[in-house]
């Protein structure tokens, strides 16, 4: 899924939410969930946004990492709101199920990049060590430059 298409499924999924909670009941316990929820759901594509700005790949996994965590508290109020019966089971489950597969998308972006860049940390640190062995095998041409 291209960067532009999740951006508009993050931000339709705050928008139900948003539309989940208006209709939530007027009872203490609806109300603090709600919040809750509204809270982390509609985080999920603010902070999807601000991932795809990160200045660096290990700026892009700590900010992805936030986006996953956000994803899975709102799957966990979705879930307090059905387990609790504050609203009907059937709209909540369409909500919980997108969650769900938000979560699963920014964990598999998260390892992905996380591979990624450890990948490329070996890679460099290979690379240094071949350069290391030619330059003992040979003799330091850098030294032996200076002289």
């Amino acid at each position: 899924m291209e960067p532009e298409q999740l951006k508009q499924r993050t931000k339709t999924f705050g928008l139900r939410v948003i539309e989940l909670v208006e209709a939530l009941p007027k009872s203490r316990s609806a109300e603090v969930i709600g919040r809750q929820l509204l809270r982390a759901a509609t985080s999920v594509g603010a902070n999807y946004r601000a991932a795809c700005r990160a200045r660096s790949q290990a700026d892009f996994v700590s900010k992805i990492t936030v986006v996953e965590e956000e994803a899975d508290e709102a799957c966990f109020w979705l879930e307090m709101l059905r387990e609790a019966r504050l609203m009907n089971g059937q709209d909540i489950g369409t909500l919980l199920n997108e969650a769900n597969e938000l979560t699963a998308i920014f964990t598999a972006s998260g390892k992905t990049a996380k591979r990624g860049r450890w990948s490329v940390i070996r890679n460099r640190q290979s690379e240094i060590r071949e350069v290391v062995e030619m330059q003992s095998a040979i003799g330091n041409p850098k030294s032996a430059m200076r002289h």
